[in-house]
């Protein structure tokens, strides 16, 4: 069923709470209408599509669950608040996308740093999940203040896989740009990894932006924060606040209950779903994230 008429986005609201409840192995049976609405509309107005997205992120919760471990970014991953930023922009551009930058602070990233990374996107990704209507993302990396090489020696790339089939087979993601900000000769390694790790379509939209007058060319300048070149508050005011809004106590209990939102594998028919979705180390040398 696709969208295609005035009405069918109820219709299709209810076919999905219909489906959630005859499916034993779902747990959580009221994901509540807005949700509902949101995936149906990253699917593409696909409810097919919707149904295999909520049933692929209730099993990633059930067997990844480190990664929705936390719940409070403020309490729970204060750590990593310093040693890296993640900010999506206030104002979407032109062709209605949510622009999110990645600032990397600190060299001293080891690898517990990265789950607590992974985990901060986690919580950020649900509260844009519940309320955004964005037509993706366009993400910009800032290495350009960190020695890369260190950085990359701690990367686990098994737990980076998880972590990217997660955000784009889980959460539908839409990935339009990855650029990354630097002008170290190592960042050639760090595409060829995720190369790697995604498909072919997503690998062609990752791109080397060596500095700002680049990054200008493809990223409207007035919307970036002024530390590059552009007007918006700074990059850490717009950190602060996003910190504040991701730990209310909203959405802390918002988070709390999502994290229900797991599979029981016991009662589930199909056998290959883990095989097919998850990317977990035993099916690291075949999967390629779309």
């Amino acid at each position: 069923m696709m969208l295609v008429k005035p009405g069918r986005l109820e219709e299709a609201i209810k076919i999905l709470e219909e489906w959630i409840q005859k499916e034993d192995h779902i747990i959580k049976k009221d994901f509540g209408k807005g949700y509902l609405e949101k995936t149906l509309i990253s699917c593409k107005g696909s409810v097919e599509k919707s149904k295999k997205l909520i049933d692929r992120l209730c099993t990633m919760k059930t067997m990844m669950p480190k990664f929705f471990s936390k719940v409070n970014a403020k309490e729970e991953l204060k750590e990593i608040l310093e040693l890296a930023w993640v900010t999506p922009l206030p104002i979407i551009t032109e062709d209605y996308c949510r622009v999110l930058i990645v600032k990397i602070n600190n060299k001293n990233f080891t690898t517990e740093s990265y789950m607590k990374y992974y985990q901060y996107h986690i919580i950020l990704v649900e509260y844009i999940k519940a309320h955004d209507y964005v037509n993706g993302f366009v993400v910009i990396i800032d290495f350009s203040e960190i020695n890369l090489i260190e950085v990359m020696s701690k990367m686990n790339a098994v737990e980076l896989q998880q972590f990217l089939t997660i955000l784009i087979k889980g959460y539908s993601a839409r990935l339009k740009k990855i650029l990354m900000l630097t002008d170290s000769k190592a960042i050639e390694l760090l595409v060829k990894t995720v190369k790697h790790i995604v498909s072919e379509k997503i690998g062609s939209r990752i791109h080397v932006q060596p500095n700002l007058e680049e990054l200008h060319k493809v990223v409207p300048k007035e919307i970036l924060p002024v530390e590059y070149g552009g007007t918006e508050r700074s990059i850490k005011k717009l950190q602060e606040e996003w910190v504040e809004a991701i730990s209310s106590e909203e959405h802390v209990e918002y988070m709390k209950m999502m994290n229900k939102a797991c599979s029981d594998e016991t009662k589930r028919q199909a056998v290959k779903f883990n095989e097919d979705y998850m990317g977990l180390p035993g099916s690291f040398r075949g999967l390629k994230v779309d």
